[in-house]
């Protein structure tokens, strides 16, 4: 990294190396830091795995969207930590360990995108680069108290940016504020393919809203209530676990095409959560992945239809805050099928979500949610910085 101090155990310790910037441009005098999933010119590409780090050799040229942020004129300042093979939503590696949330340092900071969730909350750098393939960049901005931004799949490009998967993953940001995220999704992203009206249709999906706990709730209410959105129910038949279910069938199914083989082909020992994970993309059957698939086409035909061109769910992010760092072990298996009852909306239906600070739970931070038409990206962060700019 290339800064003097990093208290909050956010970036990779390796070698300093300047990494070459235009010296003028939209996004002077900004500093950011890349998920180690990314590649950077002078660095090494570890994806939170010593397997994979071992066998990197140094980049000789960064990824396109890391370019183009050196290109606008911003200072890279390191390369931040996640989740082994960016499968999972905690933020918790066994083998280079756990950033520190700064919004809530007993809580964990969210996961895969740890490292440059917690660099923006502590101040290390103005924004950072994450992927969101299930949360990681959606989770980690609600439990750490800043902005982000999950984009219309496929928007922003992901070369020579670890796979995950494919059908799924998305190059997505963190800032520590809704100007800084509008500045870097002008760089990021060409312009809209649809503008949001001045006065959108807001609509409350209240089957998503449900799953929120009283306190979630009254977050939620605190935020949104005085907006008031049309009730729409959103998910497909069987609810929210139907929809989450054939998210995890797609997403292991993708899985055994990218991370898989090289599970086993280089034959890494296997975590607690990539064991399990791993099982799963396995067990996948082809009858699964048909049921799944037509599941998913029908929801992001639905989802389409309901937004149009002028519709912007008010949505939660999480059902909760983040749990404590040394959790009693039921926590981890639970708290992300509930969490992911509410991510994969997005996920699913691969429409932008643009994350904000929205309140505390006993000092805590949760974040809500837009999430708009597809393409609607840059107009959808501008709507949002309006509506907090109320609150």
């Amino acid at each position: 990294m290339l800064l003097k101090q990093d208290p909050v155990h956010a970036f990779m310790p390796y070698p300093a190396v300047e990494v070459d910037r235009a010296g003028d441009g939209p996004l002077a005098g900004l500093t950011f830091g890349v998920k180690d999933i990314f590649d950077v010119a002078g660095y090494r590409t570890g994806c939170g795995c010593p397997m994979k780090l071992a066998m990197s050799p140094v980049k000789s040229e960064s990824a396109p969207s890391v370019q183009r942020l050196l290109d606008a004129g911003a200072r890279f300042v390191g390369k931040t930590h996640t989740d082994e093979l960016a499968w999972s939503l905690y933020g918790m590696n066994v083998h280079f360990g756990t950033p520190v949330n700064p919004a809530a340092p007993d809580r964990i900071p969210g996961g895969s995108s740890s490292g440059s969730a917690a660099a923006v909350a502590a101040g290390l750098a103005d924004f950072a680069l994450g992927t969101d393939t299930g949360g990681s960049v959606r989770a980690p901005s609600s439990f750490c108290g800043i902005w982000g931004l999950r984009p219309t799949h496929g928007r922003v490009s992901l070369l020579n940016c670890m796979t995950l998967a494919a059908s799924f993953d998305t190059c997505g940001f963190f800032a520590r504020d809704g100007q800084i995220l509008a500045r870097v999704a002008a760089v990021l992203m060409a312009e809209d393919a649809i503008d949001l009206p001045e006065t959108p249709r807001l609509l409350m999906p209240a089957d998503m809203v449900e799953q929120l706990g009283t306190a979630q709730h009254a977050v939620y209410d605190r935020m949104f209530a005085a907006l008031d959105g049309e009730p729409v129910t959103i998910y497909p038949q069987g609810g929210a676990s139907a929809l989450y279910d054939a998210y995890r069938a797609l997403q292991g199914v993708d899985a055994r095409q990218s991370v898989v083989p090289f599970i086993e082909t280089s034959a890494m020992p296997l975590a607690a959560g990539i064991d399990s994970r791993y099982d799963h993309a396995k067990s996948v059957t082809l009858q699964e992945e048909e049921a799944a698939n037509a599941i998913r086409q029908t929801f992001r035909q639905s989802l389409d239809r309901l937004l149009g061109t002028d519709g912007v769910l008010l949505a939660p992010v999480v059902h909760d805050i983040p749990f404590e760092r040394e959790p009693a072990p039921e926590i981890f298996v639970d708290f992300r099928h509930l969490a992911m009852r509410l991510l994969c909306v997005a996920g699913m239906s691969g429409l932008p979500q643009v994350v904000f600070p929205a309140g505390r739970i006993g000092g805590v931070p949760l974040g809500m949610s837009l999430i708009g038409p597809r393409g609607s990206d840059r107009s959808l962060i501008a709507l949002a910085a309006k509506l907090t700019a109320r609150q």
